[in-house]
């Protein structure tokens, strides 16, 4: 696992740097910026839209007394999509903003909930 992480952390930050520098190749320092601030100000400003949403959604489900797992997720998934909007670079933008998309976010938590019950399998009960 550490292994794992430890060539994330130095893979994405690599390809994001040559994936900046060639498109600063191709449309120039000023607009390679400009878009990379761009981004990480659009960003915010979904994120924080989603965010305050996805808080209301939560607010209510708590007044009917239910538990908002789901909301409760979709804020998790909300959070690293802003996370990896302010952090420079295309990858990083693109994941971001589609984990702010709420189609592309349903699938992903269905995903995660996938492996996380196999991962925890019969183990649960132990």
């Amino acid at each position: 696992m550490l292994l794992r992480l430890a060539l994330v952390f130095i893979t994405v930050p690599l390809v994001e740097l040559a994936l900046l520098v060639q498109l600063g190749r191709y449309i120039g320092l000023g607009h390679t910026l400009g878009l990379v601030i761009i981004t990480g100000i659009v960003g915010g400003y979904v994120a924080k839209q989603q965010g305050l949403q996805t808080i209301a959604r939560i607010r209510r489900e708590i007044a009917a007394g239910h538990v908002p797992t789901a909301q409760l997720w979709d804020g998790l998934f909300i959070l690293i999509g802003g996370l990896l909007l302010i952090t420079p670079g295309i990858l990083t933008d693109l994941l971001g903003f589609l984990l702010l998309m709420p189609n592309i976010r349903q699938k992903v938590k269905e995903v995660v909930f996938r492996r996380i019950q196999r991962w925890i399998g019969d183990r649960w009960w132990v």
